[in-house]
């Protein structure tokens, strides 16, 4: 069902998808898709939840005492990159920026049910790492949306604003391994 919505609405935008057309893709009945979502806005929601969890929960964030930081943080932004650069989470991207002034909920819906919980899957992994005293960080919300930032904002813009293709899996993996290198090391020299 959330896969035939997600292609529906990346390919056709929310306003011109049907929910006749959603339940055919679906492969129910209209009355079915009513009963189980009360209208489109709560399917797109509930498409947007799904997409998170599913992707989220295939990698351990959380990561175990065996796992070295640098290893732990680049799985982590891994999944946060495999989400954000996702071909039909852009598409999507793209379709809520066009349409969120006919649809305000929209653009509401699809930051607070994926951009947000990303970013707050990310900072609740970066607390336990200051548990750990692993890492230290004033405020792990804040270092979360930078370390997104860093690893699919540009690529994104680029993607939707520039026409450019989405990053290859090396491109994508060395750009992680990259800001897990700024992130974790810094780029400044030792002076004496």
């Amino acid at each position: 069902m959330f896969d035939a919505a997600r292609h529906a609405f990346a390919v056709e935008g929310y306003a011109a998808t049907s929910t006749e057309a959603l339940a055919r893709s679906a492969g129910i009945s209209t009355k079915t898709l009513y009963r189980l979502f009360p209208g489109k806005a709560a399917l797109f929601e509930a498409m947007c939840v799904d997409r998170i969890e599913r992707l989220l929960s295939a990698v351990d964030l959380q990561a175990s005492g065996d796992v070295d930081i640098e290893t732990g943080l680049r799985a982590a932004l891994l999944a946060c990159a495999d989400l954000a650069l996702d071909p039909e989470v852009v598409a999507l991207q793209r379709m809520v920026l066009q349409e969120s002034a006919a649809f305000p909920d929209l653009a509401a819906n699809f930051y607070k049910n994926g951009i947000a919980r990303t970013a707050s899957t990310l900072a609740r992994w970066l607390r336990v790492q200051v548990k750990k005293e692993l890492i230290a960080i004033e405020d792990a919300d804040e270092a979360a949306g930078m370390l997104i930032g860093m690893v699919a904002s540009a690529p994104q813009r680029a993607v939707i604003y520039g026409g450019m293709p989405l990053p290859s899996r090396k491109q994508i993996e060395r750009r992680v391994q990259t800001c897990a290198a700024l992130f974790l090391d810094g780029c400044r020299t030792a002076r004496e």
